[in-house]
């Protein structure tokens, strides 16, 4: 074997303990099964013994590793698959359908999520010499890469504090930095780029999707939302589809029925006045649209729901 080859083996043998070593920590940490919001701000763990029904969230601004298992996520009409040595980079709120594809008691789906503050983003490219890539002009907001190794050290890193937790305060931020350093370095540099960086398509498109959430029960005037981030009506459409795969029409839909779901589920609102509180002024284009995106009428989706809770 020569050198190279020697080389070769030896960090192929490294990224594949440093695997290991993630698997371990996270099913330790994972025991009771479910979400674990951890010592160290914006880490979350999971942890799941089966495959999970589709589920239809909103994802936020976040890094995503899955370490053992296999997931599936839905944005509009594509799909993304990532498992082990793969990452997930969402860098605007998403409506998205999520589903965990491989699972079991013996061999758990394992996975971290990892929150990212687009300040946090923009002060790191005013204060390091980030080389720009190549132009790109509204890259979509969320995509799955490799996982390269210096990015895998650097969340084991993290991980591995959650065994001290007196050294999160002064650690667990400095470990943060290098894992966004790492981002911005990797494929998907222009994508976090665009929503960090002022002036930019990207930036304005995050500011037209911050403005959807908070105003999704109102009816949608695209020049009125066009002119609220400083955008023609042409260039909004263009570009929102561009990077979120669908458009504000399709978003703010998917926000609504989203929110419509959760009011039934959770503060047991009857259909009529949940579709009223999210902007529906008909009860029947709210149940019509409910079971285009739900699959099921909303009684019957939300029975079924209660039921296999």
């Amino acid at each position: 074997m020569n050198a190279h080859a020697f080389l070769a083996t030896q960090e192929s043998d490294s990224v594949a303990r440093q695997q290991q070593e993630l698997v371990q920590l996270i099913e330790r940490f994972t025991r009771q099964g479910g979400l674990l919001e951890t010592a160290i701000p914006g880490l979350i763990l999971y942890r799941a013994t089966q495959p999970s029904e589709p589920l239809h969230c909103l994802y936020e601004p976040a890094l995503g590793l899955v370490v053992q298992g296999r997931k599936k996520v839905l944005l509009g009409e594509e799909t993304y698959y990532y498992g082990p040595s793969e990452y997930l980079v969402v860098s605007v709120d998403l409506p998205v359908i999520g589903q965990v594809t491989e699972a079991s008691p013996e061999v758990p789906f394992l996975s971290l999520r990892l929150e990212l503050d687009p300040k946090e983003i923009s002060t790191l490219l005013m204060e390091l010499p980030i080389p720009t890539p190549a132009p790109q002009s509204c890259p979509r907001c969320l995509s799955v890469s490799g996982l390269g190794d210096s990015l895998q050290d650097a969340v084991l890193r993290l991980v591995r504090l959650l065994d001290t937790p007196e050294d999160i305060p002064a650690l667990a931020p400095l470990v943060r930095r290098e894992i966004l350093y790492r981002l911005l370095r990797g494929e998907q540099c222009a994508q976090l780029r665009q929503i960090a960086s002022s002036g930019t398509q990207g930036h304005r498109i995050g500011r037209a999707v911050n403005w959807l959430r908070k105003n999704f029960h109102q009816p949608l005037q695209i020049e009125r939302l066009a002119s609220e981030v400083n955008m023609s009506a042409s260039a909004l459409h263009h570009h929102f589809k561009a990077m979120t795969a669908m458009s504000p029409l399709q978003f703010q839909k998917q926000l609504r029925l989203q929110e419509a779901r959760r009011l039934m589920l959770v503060e047991a609102l009857d259909a009529a006045s949940a579709g009223g509180r999210v902007g529906y002024e008909s009860p029947s284009q709210f149940s019509r649209e409910y079971s285009r995106l739900f699959g099921a009428p909303p009684v019957r989706d939300i029975a079924r729901l209660r039921q296999s809770a």
